[in-house]
């Protein structure tokens, strides 16, 4: 029994040192630094954006140790927002929150992801064992698909009651922002420009969203796609003319295979760069 108790042992280490290779962190400038410093720089903040690569064990385990943190600091005053849920589905997460519905009712109709259960779920489950209020903030993705096969001008036709789950209309789209240009040379002509829409509605729902949940002395944490807050664009350029860019901390993920250094094209893609290993293909 202890020499099995040992081999554990040693197999939990070898595990938290493992773990603790996976990932670099850096500064703007590509100035290494630790998941401490990282927690440390968004004292002031009242809103933080982790953006994650969806598939990627690294970010997620970070977005919760950061959750964690922050609820130690901040309490109920924390507030999580989440882009893998709709806006659609606030009430049905209200309801399991407060107990009206239990899990499996939850889980079978909020439209989770498919890596909920190992990558979501802890972060959500947290925010409900302390009572912190999860905001689900994407657009229903029926009219984000509609928006890229028909345009944008396809909202003004949903009903007044699928109008409350996206901003007023018109959404105005800022085709000059590098994200959106980088998106839209990924597929020239027509279908590029209703690409950048659909994903400028997406972006545009998650900032009004936030910024409704938002109170004076509250700390949002939002957990999206990286692509959605890069160089401080997407979901920020519709929250800059309502919270100031003081109060705005940003998160990335990248993927490097050189964890030592940031690479000079990975260098001021947000406030702190975690580097994680490229996938091998």
């Amino acid at each position: 029994m202890k020499f099995v108790q040992y081999i554990l042992i040693v197999i939990c280490s070898l595990n938290i040192a493992l773990a603790q290779e996976a990932y670099s962190i850096f500064d703007k400038d590509g100035n290494k630094k630790t998941f401490e410093d990282l927690v440390k720089s968004t004292d002031q903040k009242s809103h933080i954006f982790f953006g994650e690569l969806h598939d990627n064990a690294v970010a997620h385990a970070l977005q919760l140790q950061l959750t964690e943190q922050l609820f130690k600091q901040h309490q109920k005053n924390l507030l999580i927002g989440m882009e893998m849920f709709e806006s659609d589905t606030q009430l049905i997460i209200d309801e399991y929150f407060s107990g009206r519905i239990n899990q499996k009712s939850f889980e079978s109709e909020a439209r989770i992801w498919s890596n909920y259960a190992t990558d979501y779920k802890p972060i959500l489950e947290f925010a409900k064992a302390n009572g912190l209020t999860l905001v689900a903030t994407n657009i229903p993705r029926r009219y984000a698909n509609a928006v890229y096969h028909q345009g944008i001008q396809i909202l003004e036709n949903v009903s007044d009651e699928g109008k409350k789950y996206f901003p007023k209309l018109p959404i105005a789209v800022d085709t000059t922002l590098s994200s959106y240009k980088e998106m839209k040379n990924m597929i020239p002509g027509h279908n590029g420009d209703n690409m950048v829409a659909s994903q400028a509605v997406k972006d545009a729902t998650m900032a009004e969203r936030i910024y409704t949940y938002s109170q004076p002395n509250s700390i949002f944490l939002h957990l999206n796609g990286a692509y959605h807050t890069n160089k401080w664009e997407g979901i920020i350029s519709y929250l800059k003319p309502k919270i100031a860019d003081d109060k705005i901390f940003v998160i990335t993920t990248v993927e490097q295979s050189d964890l030592e250094n940031l690479s000079s094209e990975n260098k001021g893609l947000a406030d702190y760069i975690i580097c994680v290993p490229e996938k091998v293909k």
